[in-house]
């Protein structure tokens, strides 16, 4: 980082006060890399210090355990059933009414569960951002086209109550809560404030009204595992054929 010598401050200082605009002309970069030799500013060491160490305890809160490896593939995952249906449940208590499905944007999850613990640190490295869980209400034919660009994109997780198969990128004999998806019938659906405002090419979700209570997909994700710890059971997800690829 290059810091301004006190002369140019001053020349600032100047051509402001005195209403002199200017515009630069030339712009020039300069690159630094940082190492672990470079020195640490032991001043901002200190002062960072008991905010690191509150953070650390946080992040190092175990919330509950795992039997398994539970990592992220197409196009069904133990890891993305977890997570959807995080999504669906929880948004169903926070929101208080019947999800009809939940789902999980693939891109957006960044990394996966270790056998052992489960800490607050590992569900913000799962979920780095701050989505919010928001609802809508769909139309089977809206709800069919999102399907479909899930569908085209290799397969996203979905809840329990979902089943669909892919051929041709294309969402077939799909099916909520064990009937076939109709075109004219509504659906409550939880998903990301990101996908729903046309993120990852879901614009036909964008004009579609949310309901949102400011509850981040990752406390969803943190409320959900800590419901399995207080029932003394882990976090244990396996494939259960939600999502197929169809061949002919």
């Amino acid at each position: 980082m290059r810091r301004n010598s006190p002369y140019t401050l001053l020349i600032i200082f100047f051509a402001v006060s005195c209403g002199t605009s200017y515009q630069a002309t030339t712009l020039t970069y300069e690159g630094y890399r940082i190492e672990k030799s470079a020195a640490a500013d032991s001043s901002l060491v200190k002062m960072l210090q008991p905010y690191a160490a509150t953070l650390n305890i946080t992040m190092n809160k175990v919330i509950g355990f795992s039997n398994s490896n539970l990592f992220a593939k197409q196009p069904e995952s133990g890891l993305g059933n977890f997570m959807a249906d995080a999504i669906k449940l929880m948004a169903e208590k926070k929101f208080g009414k019947k999800v009809d499905a939940g789902f999980v944007n693939q891109g957006g999850i960044r990394s996966y569960i270790s056998k052992g613990n489960i800490t607050v640190g590992k569900i913000f490295e799962l979920m780095p951002f701050d989505n919010l869980v928001v609802l809508q209400e769909l139309k089977g034919s809206i709800l069919q086209q999102f399907l479909d660009k899930t569908a085209a994109d290799g397969g996203w997780p979905v809840s329990v109550g979902v089943t669909m198969g892919i051929k041709n990128k294309k969402a077939i004999q799909v099916q909520i809560g064990g009937k076939a998806i109709d075109p004219e019938a509504t659906y409550i659906i939880a998903n990301s404030d990101y996908v729903a405002n046309g993120g990852s090419d879901c614009e036909m979700l964008r004009r579609i009204p949310k309901q949102d209570k400011g509850y981040l997909m990752r406390d969803a994700l943190i409320d959900y595992v800590t419901t399995f710890t207080k029932q003394g059971i882990p976090v244990d997800y396996t494939i259960e054929n939600r999502v197929v690829y169809v061949v002919d």
